[in-house]
């Protein structure tokens, strides 16, 4: 009896092991929340004063609008959150063990370089989504803030659940992140547009 008393408390503490590898540490949930925070910012403040003739200039036919990007943005702020939901829902995603994580430093880095280019997913292209840019950004800031107060309170397992990405295999925590990386990609493109010698000045 003593023996099997011995046993089960070391599965336990083994298994309470386990949950508190997987769940964030607090220095990265810091870093999450706070690169969620200024990555709202800095799209707020880019847009927020726009008028309707600068939200819709476009470079040329083959480039999108500022309005355009805020779309993308806000689709995909949705879009991506659900993916890295249903992948910590699923069991087999545990399954899946990368040779090595980068980085958060160096994800943020890669999904940021805009001297590489990449096709938008036809489910989060702008298309008229929203009745306009206003409404797009709201549905961001309310999805923003959402994940947000999400990051800071979860105890979910995010560390020992992987996803296959564009940026190589990352765990549901990197997989948010790159989601904030991926609005500071598109508001880059934004200030692009916006330096461009035919933007609307006023």
């Amino acid at each position: 009896m003593k023996q099997l008393l011995i046993c089960l408390f070391l599965f336990g503490a083994s298994n309470l092991v386990h949950a508190q590898k997987a769940e964030v540490a607090p220095g990265d949930r810091k870093f999450a929340v706070d690169y969620y925070l200024k990555t709202k910012e800095r799209l707020l403040r880019d847009v927020e004063k726009l008028s309707d003739q600068q939200l819709n200039y476009k470079q040329d036919s083959s480039r999108w609008s500022i309005a355009q990007c805020v779309e993308h943005i806000a689709l995909a702020e949705s879009g991506l959150w659900q993916w890295c939901m249903m992948t910590l829902k699923d069991d087999s995603a545990k399954l899946i063990k990368p040779g090595k994580l980068i980085t958060n430093e160096q994800l943020i880095a890669a999904v940021t370089d805009r001297t590489k280019k990449a096709q938008a997913p036809e489910m989060l292209r702008p298309g008229n989504q929203f009745p306009g840019a206003k409404a797009a950004l709201a549905a961001y800031i309310s999805r923003r803030d959402s994940t947000i107060g999400y990051l800071e309170t979860t105890r979910a397992p995010l560390r020992d659940h992987y996803m296959q990405t564009p940026a190589g295999t990352l765990d549901v925590f990197q997989g948010l992140l790159l989601l904030a990386a991926h609005s500071e990609r598109h508001t880059l493109q934004i200030e692009e547009v916006m330096k461009s010698p035919g933007f609307p000045r006023k």
